[in-house]
C-alpha cells in the first residue's frame, strides 16, 4: 500500500510537470506566431523604405543631371 501511494505521488508529479510543459509549449507557440507576424510586418516596412530610398535616389540623380556642367572657371 505504501509503495502504491509513493508511486501515485510520483505519477502525480510527472503529470503536473507534463501539464506545465504543455502549457509552456502553447505559450511559446503563440509567442512564436506573434513574433512571426512582427517579422513579416517589419520586412514589409523595410521593403517599402528601400523602395522610397531608391525613388529618392533616382529623383536626386535626375536633378543632379539637370545642373549645369562645371566649366572649371570661377567668377571674380
Amino acid at each position: 500500500m505504501r509503495f502504491h501511494m509513493a508511486a501515485q505521488t510520483y505519477i502525480d508529479q510527472i503529470t503536473d510537470r507534463v501539464e506545465r510543459l504543455l502549457l509552456r509549449h502553447e505559450e511559446l507557440h503563440r509567442t512564436n506566431e506573434l513574433l512571426g507576424g512582427q517579422v513579416q510586418s517589419l520586412s514589409a516596412e523595410r521593403d517599402q523604405l528601400r523602395q522610397q530610398l531608391q525613388t529618392a535616389r533616382q529623383r536626386l540623380d535626375a536633378l543632379i543631371s539637370q545642373l549645369p556642367a562645371d566649366t572649371g572657371e570661377t567668377e571674380p
